[in-house]
């Protein structure tokens, strides 16, 4: 990784540009700085379309405007966060912006000015193309020579659909500014800075609430690109599937970069930290790890999801045989499963209660459990008391969309307590997980985990399994694993 150089201490322009210690070069000449203001050609692009959720962007501002009338809305996007020293995680905007803009650019902002008792005017405030004048497109660290092309604000107007502003200038306006504003706090300290004298806590959780109940009901946009998720995390699982002997060679990181590498080609990152867990490594919830060895005769549970470019994402499971068939014990714990994961998606359907898949598959689990002898009966006792939950452990499912636990701060009434509509996408995932130091169980149960996932979306009549391409039923599984093998 090259480093910058240093500028001019007082390069013509604005301020003078931050530089790393220790550069090679002690100073910019005057020649090489004029020099390098000129002659270049012009890259404004003439021919800008908006962007395809253009359209629900706008529709989910004017919901949002209706809300919150006679209010000033601050939604920022997010800065850039230090991984070590001079270097950065890669930048991912915050939810609520891209939900509301369809923009991904770091320090962007998103305000809403109240017009009056009514209506708001959106501007969406960003970093314009990098300063040619006083050198900052080759100097900084952020200029357009570092790391890439910026949209002008004009081409994100076009874009966006709304019109678009400096937001180097935003935080004097936004110090400035009177009357009720509101912001969502976490992602940007200098907007909410210049907010600290004109904000409450209480009255910005609000906002963020909002937005994220907002979310539960997805659009024809929303759906769209869930299911190109899901169909390229059905590419990236039989990827995994094709190279399992090289898995076994090396470790599970052979199988998290397999299926990394197809989500960075068709998508723009994998939406959460895969979890590539063989063997007792199954019975790890969230196994992110992923440096344990992958052993023939042992289960691989594969929780993995593409993320798009447009940053919706997949949520899948497979608890797959490493060598192609399970075990008598392996299937008699996978099928369970797999039956309460079919009466969990049964259970999904408009007008149900939220809860009514959990507890459908909940009961399977339990009723399997007391069948086997690993706990005393009835199911009905089992599930009153929570006792399957050693075994079972987490939720049978949340929501999906933006993040893979979508609207994870709706309030529980509207979510939890509340009732399946038409376009909301949820995952049903049960599972049973015996851990290797479990004395509560039989030996041979010790270090087994299953789980099951898919992406379900509720319809006017039921409901569509998103992921349905991928195997489930246990034959099912061994005949697609025989035939990527083959």
């Amino acid at each position: 990784m090259t480093e910058q150089q240093p500028a001019p201490e007082n390069p013509e322009g604005d301020e003078p540009i931050k530089q790393r210690k220790n550069g090679l070069y002690p100073a910019v000449s005057d020649e090489l700085a004029a020099n390098m203001k000129s002659g270049w050609a012009d890259t404004e692009l003439h021919d800008v379309r908006p962007i395809e959720q253009a359209p629900h962007t706008a529709r989910r501002r004017a919901e949002l405007s209706a809300r919150f009338p006679g209010e000033r809305l601050v939604i920022p996007a997010g800065n850039l966060k230090t991984r070590s020293n001079d270097t950065e995680y890669g930048f991912r905007a915050s939810t609520e912006y891209v939900y509301l803009t369809g923009d991904q650019s770091q320090d962007g902002v998103l305000v809403l000015e109240p017009t009056g008792a009514e209506g708001h005017r959106a501007t969406i405030h960003l970093l314009p193309r990098s300063n040619r004048e006083n050198g900052e497109f080759w100097l900084d660290g952020q200029g357009e020579l570092w790391v890439g092309r910026r949209h002008s604000l004009s081409e994100a107007e076009q874009l966006l659909g709304l019109p678009a502003a400096d937001v180097r200038e935003l935080a004097g306006a936004l110090g400035s500014a009177s009357g009720p504003v509101r912001v969502v706090r976490g992602h940007d300290a200098g907007v909410e800075e210049a907010l600290t004298d004109k904000v409450t806590a209480e009255r910005d959780e609000e906002l963020r609430v909002f937005i994220s109940e907002q979310r539960l009901v997805k659009d024809a946009f929303e759906v769209g690109e869930l299911q190109k998720a899901v169909d390229s995390t059905v590419r990236g699982f039989e990827d995994v599937v094709k190279v399992l002997d090289k898995a076994e060679a090396t470790s599970e990181r052979y199988i998290e970069g397999t299926f990394f590498l197809r989500a960075r080609v068709e998508g723009n990152d994998v939406g959460y930290g895969s979890i590539c867990a063989a063997g007792p490594h199954a019975t790890t919830l969230h196994w992110v790890r992923n440096d344990g060895a992958v052993r023939s005769g042992d289960l691989l549970l594969l929780d993995a999801g593409v993320e798009t470019n447009s940053l919706y994402t997949a949520d899948v499971t497979r608890t797959l045989p490493i060598n192609g068939t399970y075990t008598e014990l392996q299937r008699k714990i996978y099928d369970a499963v797999h039956e309460a994961q079919e009466a969990g998606i049964a259970a999904v359907k408009p007008g149900a209660k939220y809860r009514d898949f959990h507890d459908a598959a909940q009961r399977v689990l339990a009723e399997k459990l007391v069948e086997w002898g690993l706990v005393e009966g009835p199911a009905e006792r089992v599930l009153e008391l929570g006792l399957q939950r050693r075994w079972t452990l987490h939720g049978t499912g949340h929501m999906l969309g933006l993040d893979v636990h979508d609207c994870a701060v709706a309030r529980t009434e509207t979510y939890v307590d509340g009732v399946l509509e038409p376009g909301m996408v949820l995952t049903v995932e049960p599972g049973l997980y015996f851990q290797a130091d479990d004395t509560t169980v039989p030996a041979e149960y010790r270090g087994i985990g299953v789980r099951i996932e898919d992406d379900i979306l509720v319809t006017e009549d039921g409901n569509r399994n998103l992921s349905a391409a991928l195997p489930r039923a246990a034959s099912d599984v061994e005949a697609w694993m025989a035939s990527l093998k083959s």
